[in-house]
């Protein structure tokens, strides 16, 4: 599943993007990683870049999570009413993926 969103969006008094990441772990999904964009624009039609001498940094947002296709329609079902807060609109996708490796690393002491 793919949510896209802003880094600005928030949620209660934190980022919407950290929000669905810590649910997602909560809920005990296979994985999940946010990816910033540089450059993109929505269903409002306005286009967010990042330019270094830009004070604001309202960038597109991805949020990728990977689990079987069961889990993740019930995840979102739970993340849903938190999206529909988001006041610019969003966009959710899924797509079927082939997982050709998912391996746990050791953690450094």
């Amino acid at each position: 599943m793919r949510v896209f969103i802003s880094s600005t969006d928030k949620y209660r008094e934190g980022l919407i993007y950290e929000h669905i990441v810590f649910k997602a772990k909560e809920y005990g999904l296979a994985g999940a990683t946010v990816f910033k964009g540089i450059l993109g624009f929505g269903a409002s039609s306005v286009i967010y870049s990042y330019r270094f001498w830009e004070v604001s940094e309202k960038l597109p947002v991805v949020v990728e999570i990977i689990d079987h296709e069961d889990k993740i329609l019930s995840f979102y079902e739970l993340i849903r009413p938190v999206l529909e807060t988001i006041r610019y609109g969003c966009l959710v996708t899924t797509e079927k993926t082939d997982i050709l490796m998912y391996k746990s690393g050791k953690k450094q002491e």
